[in-house]
């Protein structure tokens, strides 16, 4: 993953620093997982990934609670999940996932973004071969852990790859990687194993990544940023190498 990883990485949180509506996708996948699974964490492991997330973005408390307890209220909207697949400028490949309770606004407002760009949708499941989907869980390295005999410990449990980034604060980042059908058993080792996990989700990485220059990554972000601004829109994924 790389250098690819890095600039996803990179790419991802300057878009992210710009919203201003992120607690509120937080919130909605915290509902979204409450109303599904039940409001006890203990008991709901997609709740516990979602609240994870939110902490990790230093989401108040009182928010957390607010969106479990909306889950619970008779008026809260029906969420769907549902993904959009396009290509944007210069050929730019773009996965969307969303979650929305009005479709055809969710569809209209995608499309738009893609056309305005110079781009359009493509049918559903025409890029899915273009993406590795994969579970990735995020936690900071302690002193005495040894990474290599980690990741022994986790390979029964699904891991494929670990990567480990250190800042200029010498804080020490762990990345762990699974095939997204192995998030549950790997979620639940690293658990047992007392490692405080700070971010995990189900992420799209490209399988065969494109590079772009300069002038075309800023034309490309104009309609990233359209994108990740919109209120049903959760990921955005894309081929940049």
């Amino acid at each position: 993953m790389g250098r690819a990883f890095e600039y996803r990485k990179a790419a991802k949180m300057k878009r992210w620093d710009k919203m201003s509506r992120i607690f509120p996708k937080l919130a909605k996948a915290i509902t979204m997982a409450a109303k599904e699974g039940g409001s006890d964490p203990d008991m709901n492991a997609s709740l516990r990934t979602a609240i994870q997330n939110a902490k990790a973005q230093n989401m108040p408390k009182d928010n957390i609670d607010a969106a479990i307890k909306r889950a619970t209220s008779k008026d809260v909207a029906d969420y769907m999940e549902i993904n959009y697949e396009g290509k944007g400028p210069h050929g730019v490949l773009v996965f969307v996932e969303c979650a929305t309770d009005n479709q055809n606004r969710t569809v209209a407002n995608v499309k738009s973004y893609f056309n305005k760009a110079g781009g359009g949708l493509v049918p559903n499941g025409s890029l899915e071969f273009m993406f590795a989907r994969k579970a990735v869980f995020e936690f900071l390295k302690k002193d005495d852990m040894d990474l290599e005999e980690l990741e022994l410990e986790l390979i029964d449990a699904g891991l494929e790859e670990i990567e480990s980034h250190t800042d200029d604060d010498d804080v020490t980042t762990v990345y762990a990687y699974a095939d997204y059908t192995n998030f549950g058993s790997l979620q639940e080792a690293l658990e047992e194993l007392g490692i405080d996990v700070k971010n995990a989700a189900l992420k799209r990485f490209p399988t065969s990544p494109v590079e772009f220059s300069d002038e075309q990554l800023e034309e490309i972000e104009k309609m990233l940023d359209k994108l990740e601004e919109d209120d049903d829109v959760q990921a955005v994924y894309t081929n940049i190498a």
